[in-house]
C-alpha cells in the first residue's frame, strides 16, 4: 500500500514538474497586442491553448468593433436616433454593465464617448488649442443616460442621432477575461493574459506561485515605480506619458474628460488592481479623469479594488489597501 502511494506521489510530482509556461504575442488584435501565457505539460498542448485564446479574442473583436461595418455595435451606431437594435445577450449585458460603471463614476467612464467630435489630435502636431465653443460642442452627444436598454426585447437604442458607442476603455479587459474564462473551461490550470499592458492571471505560477508584475515609470530613464506579486487577480494602467501634445509649452495628454472635452490634468498614470480586468480597465480611465483626490476617495469606497497614482509632480499616491505593501 505504501509503495503504491509512493508511486502515485512520484507521478504527481513528475506531472507538476513537467508543467511549464508557454507564451506567444499576437499583434493587431483589438487595436493593440495580446500576450498569452499558459501553463501546460507540452509545447504542443501550450500551442493548442494559445490558438484557442487567439480565436476568442478575434470573436470578441467581431462583436465589439465599432469600425467594422458588419458588427452588432456598428448596427447600433448606424441606427442612433432611428430605431432600437436587437443584440446578442453577451453584448447587451456588457453594455448594461458599462452603464452601471458610468453611473458609479458619475460619467467619468462612458462608452458613448465614441460620439465625441475629433478636435484633439495626438498623432500629429497641433498649432493651437481648439476654442472653447468648439470643445463644448464636441461632447454634446456624450451621455450614457441616452443609451436605452430594453431588457425584454434585448435591444439597444441610442436616443440621439450622431450618438455612438465604443469599447476602447473596457474592450481589451473584457476580451482578456473572456479568454481566461474559455481557457479555464478547457482545463488550463494557470496562466496570464496581457492585453496591451492590462493583465489578468489565474492559478499558480509554476515556480513562484504568484505572478510578478512591474508598474513602469513614465520616465524610462528611471527604475520601475513598483513591483507587485498578484495571484488570481488583475491589474491595468492608464497613462498620458506616451500619447500627448505640447502647445505653447503646455503638455496635454490624450485622456479627455467626457464632461468637459478638455484633456484631464494632474496625473501621469493610474494603476488599478482588482479581481476582474474588465472592471479595472474601465476604472483606471475613470480615476484618471477624476484626479488624485476624488479618484482616491472613490476607490477607497470600493471593496476589493486598489489603486496606485502617479501625479504630474512624480508623487505617488496609494489607496488604503496598498499603503502597507
Amino acid at each position: 500500500m505504501k509503495k503504491n502511494i509512493l508511486i502515485i506521489l512520484l507521478l504527481i510530482g513528475q506531472i507538476v514538474f513537467s508543467q511549464k509556461i508557454y507564451k506567444k504575442t499576437h499583434y493587431n488584435l483589438m487595436g493593440s497586442f495580446f500576450e498569452f501565457a499558459v501553463v501546460a505539460s507540452s509545447e504542443q498542448e501550450g500551442a493548442f491553448f494559445i490558438a484557442e485564446a487567439l480565436k476568442e479574442v478575434m470573436r470578441i473583436e467581431d462583436l465589439l468593433s465599432s469600425w467594422r461595418d458588419y458588427t452588432q455595435t456598428s448596427a447600433v451606431n448606424k441606427n442612433a436616433g432611428i430605431a432600437p437594435v436587437k443584440v446578442d445577450r453577451e453584448l447587451f449585458d456588457l453594455i448594461k454593465r458599462c452603464n452601471h460603471i458610468s453611473k458609479m463614476t458619475d460619467g467619468a467612464f462612458d462608452i458613448s464617448f465614441e460620439s465625441i467630435d475629433k478636435i484633439w489630435y495626438f498623432d500629429k502636431k497641433m498649432e493651437k488649442i481648439p476654442d472653447s465653443l468648439t470643445i463644448r460642442k464636441s461632447i454634446e452627444k456624450i451621455n450614457y443616460k441616452n443609451i436605452i436598454l430594453d431588457e425584454g426585447n434585448r435591444t439597444v437604442f441610442l436616443k440621439e442621432k450622431g450618438m455612438k458607442i465604443g469599447f476602447g476603455g473596457i474592450g481589451q479587459g473584457y476580451g482578456a477575461e473572456k479568454v481566461k474564462e474559455k481557457l479555464i473551461k478547457m482545463g488550463v490550470v494557470s496562466g496570464l493574459i496581457n492585453a496591451s499592458g492590462d493583465i489578468t492571471t489565474w492559478g499558480d505560477h509554476p515556480e513562484n506561485k504568484t505572478w510578478k508584475i512591474a508598474i513602469k515609470n513614465p520616465d524610462h530613464s528611471k527604475n520601475d515605480i513598483a513591483w507587485f506579486n498578484i495571484h488570481n487577480s488583475s491589474v491595468s494602467t492608464s497613462g498620458n506619458y506616451e500619447n500627448y501634445i505640447i502647445i505653447n509649452g503646455v503638455r496635454h495628454g490624450h485622456t479627455i474628460d467626457p464632461k468637459t472635452g478638455w484633456p484631464s490634468k494632474g496625473l501621469q498614470s493610474v494603476t488599478v488592481f482588482c479581481d476582474n480586468l474588465e472592471l479595472s480597465d474601465a476604472l483606471d480611465t475613470a480615476v484618471f479623469v477624476m484626479g488624485v483626490k476624488k479618484g482616491l476617495s472613490f476607490v477607497n469606497q470600493l471593496k476589493g479594488v486598489e489603486c496606485l497614482l502617479l501625479d504630474d509632480n512624480n508623487e505617488l499616491f496609494y489607496s488604503n489597501g496598498l499603503k502597507n505593501k
